[in-house]
């Protein structure tokens, strides 16, 4: 039995289909002006991510309950992947621009602004979870907005790491 979709419920899928659209633009775009490797490899897992968020949205619009235990070992294999390759990279370069305060100033910009971006995403997809009523369906959204999270999890430490997030 297909699933039913509320006009409501319709409307917020078609604004968080907009939404993962333009993050898989602007992750693919600012993958291709950044000029540090490490951040590079970031958008580039972060643009696979959100195509299938994407995807799974999509699905959901079409009246399929997602099932969330298909194909998550492979996100969660590219997560940690994308996640070991921080580690790697990102120590080295990080402790030296920390040390010289310096960093390249528009790879800043495009990291501060794929971190508000996914800030605000995952804003969206908290709302969204509270107004459906098929439990997969909020299953499938609160994952979404876990891996949202990641991503300025991934962001905010890349930043931090090469002096471009100062906590003071």
């Amino acid at each position: 039995m297909p699933l039913q979709l509320s006009q409501k419920e319709r409307m917020f899928l078609q604004d968080l289909k907009q939404h993962e659209q333009l993050c898989i633009q602007k992750y693919n775009k600012y993958a291709n002006e950044t000029q540090c490797p490490q951040l590079k490899q970031i958008f580039q897992t972060h643009a696979t991510h959100e195509q299938q968020h994407f995807s799974t949205v999509n699905q959901i619009l079409s009246g399929q309950v997602p099932n969330m235990n298909q194909g998550q070992g492979k996100q969660g294999q590219a997560q940690q992947q994308g996640q070991a390759m921080q580690m790697q990279s990102g120590q080295p370069s990080g402790m030296l621009s920390q040390a010289s305060g310096t960093f390249n100033q528009n790879d800043a910009d495009l990291a501060k602004d794929m971190l508000a971006t996914e800030k605000y995403i995952s804003g969206t997809y908290d709302t969204s979870i509270f107004e459906f009523q098929d439990k997969g369906v909020r299953q499938a959204l609160n994952h979404i907005q876990k891996e949202e999270q990641e991503h300025g999890e991934d962001l905010f430490n890349y930043m931090k790491s090469h002096g471009m997030y100062n906590i003071q």
